[in-house]
């Protein structure tokens, strides 16, 4: 089991697959998706990483979120998840992640927070069918019907389709297509919609129902980290003085 990604929803557009066909498709972006943390078996009881993305002001992160990215040796990230992954693709704290985690063709489950709709009434909430247009119907073309029964049971029970608040829910899709990804610009087109408003944090694992294509990079597709090539500069200086 890999990693999972963070991306950030830029919005929608198509492109044109080989055959001439227009694909709709989703632009994920990912930016500085880091290892922060580690979690053990021995230490946490489980396996996983923690990845963090994007870059968050200073004063706006906390003392102690602080403390943890500076032992990362990490800029302070806007957006930090855990990722449960086997043991055998367990990646090293600082490691960044590419787009080329993913290949094209490659199925892939996304999660996001659907768009919040508000109070809506039962039409745009359950897709229900509404009352009669006409015939004696004045105020009740897009009320709901009857919501309980006789004297017997005497209540509605719980659950019953009726009006409330719509969107902002956490949605999984899944056994969605990744298109195409573009490495020089950090870019993940995935076929279709994917939940979530644009410029909302997206994460993108690899599908739980379809196998890994066999040129999926293991354990991830990860860029060297700056600090790693600079150690050897400052050694010769050291040894200069």
């Amino acid at each position: 089991m890999r990693s999972g990604v963070i991306a950030q929803k830029v919005g929608m557009t198509r492109v044109y697959n080989d055959a001439g066909e227009h694909v709709p498709v989703t632009v994920l972006r990912m930016e500085n998706c880091q290892v922060v943390a580690q979690r053990t078996e021995e230490k946490n009881g489980y396996t996983a990483v923690q990845l963090g993305v994007g870059l968050a002001k200073v004063k706006n992160t906390s003392k102690a979120m602080r403390g943890h990215f500076a032992t990362a040796s990490v800029e302070p990230k806007a957006k930090v998840v855990e990722f449960r992954v086997s043991t055998d693709n367990m990646l090293d704290v600082g490691s960044e992640i590419t787009v080329d985690h993913f290949v094209a063709g490659q199925k892939v489950d996304v999660t996001g927070t659907t768009i919040g709709k508000g109070f809506q009434g039962v039409i745009k909430r359950h897709h229900m069918g509404g009352g009669r247009a006409t015939h004696g119907n004045s105020v009740s073309h897009r009320t709901h019907g009857s919501t309980g029964q006789r004297q017997d049971p005497g209540k509605v029970f719980k659950g019953k389709h009726m009006a409330g608040h719509l969107g902002s829910t956490r949605v999984t899709t899944q056994n969605v297509e990744v298109v195409s990804t573009d490495t020089d610009r950090g870019l993940i087109l995935i076929r279709g919609a994917v939940p979530g408003s644009k410029g909302a944090w997206i994460l993108v694992r690899d599908a739980a129902k379809v196998a890994l294509p066999k040129d999926a990079p293991k354990p991830a597709a990860i860029r060297a980290v700056a600090k790693a090539e600079t150690q050897p500069e400052t050694a010769a200086t050291e040894g200069a003085e």
